[in-house]
């Protein structure tokens, strides 16, 4: 079993940053694929990004690509999500997960385990 917890979310301005962390717990996070989502009222949950496990190989969504970057601590089972250049179109909740797939990773259901969520609030 894997616990997660994400932290960092918060009310920016457009244009802003934040930094996402998810700890994970109850396992190494090394052995896992951890993504992060974001789910916005009213609307699916959309693949965000996502690392890989040991090489730490990132892949993006095209709405996000060149603002946010993943990436990983292993030492300290912590996976990060720099969110730069902010826009309002981000608002969401992002969720941290981790699974052990290496195909499919945009679905949601290919992970296993979820945090939380963090809310993010960009206001232009």
């Amino acid at each position: 079993q894997v616990q997660l917890v994400e932290s960092g979310g918060g009310l920016v301005q457009a244009g802003g940053s934040l930094r996402l962390s998810c700890a994970a717990s109850g396992r190494s996070a090394s052995t896992l694929y951890m993504a992060w989502f974001r789910q916005a009222p009213g609307q699916e949950r959309e693949f965000v990004a996502r690392i890989s496990r040991s090489d730490s190989f990132a892949t993006y969504a095209d709405s996000i690509k060149g603002r946010f970057t993943i990436s990983r601590d292993n030492a300290k089972n912590t996976v990060f999500l720099q969110m730069n250049s902010l826009k309002p179109e981000d608002t969401a909740t992002y969720y941290c997960a981790a699974g052990s797939q290496p195909l499919y990773y945009t679905l949601a259901s290919t992970y296993d385990y979820w945090g939380q969520g963090t809310q993010v609030t960009v206001s232009s």
